[in-house]
């Protein structure tokens, strides 16, 4: 059975870190770019990072250069998603997501994970 989840988020201060987790099960990440998104109230989701299996090459939307960084664990079939310097403006759900084909658009993705809430206040 086919599943990822996501684990790791919560509460953290403005200028603080958090690492999200998502963890695979029924398919084997290695052979899977792989990505997290996130969507905060009232706005469209939007792909934070995406991480390719054929050539290593990673991406990121703009807003986290130099802050965030993906990751995976093709042993533990886990990947990772390192926020430092959080923002509140980097407040909101984050979904990992895979597919084999490419990094893309959320309705492009293969399979998803449920979600982690990121909150970031003082």
């Amino acid at each position: 059975q086919l599943h990822l989840m996501e684990s790791g988020g919560g509460l953290v201060q403005p200028g603080g870190s958090v690492r999200l987790s998502c963890a695979a099960t029924g398919i084997n990440l290695a052979t899977y770019h792989i990505a997290w998104f996130r969507q905060a109230p009232g706005k469209e989701r939007e792909a934070v990072s995406c991480t390719r299996f054929s050539d290593g090459a990673t991406t990121y939307v703009d807003s986290v250069k130099g802050r965030f960084t993906i990751s995976r664990d093709s042993a533990k079939n886990k990947l990772f998603l390192q926020m430092n310097s959080l923002k509140p403006d980097d407040a909101g759900v984050y979904y990992c997501a895979a597919d084999p084909v490419d990094c893309g658009e959320w309705s492009a993705m293969y399979t998803w994970g449920q979600g982690t809430q990121v909150t970031v206040s003082s």
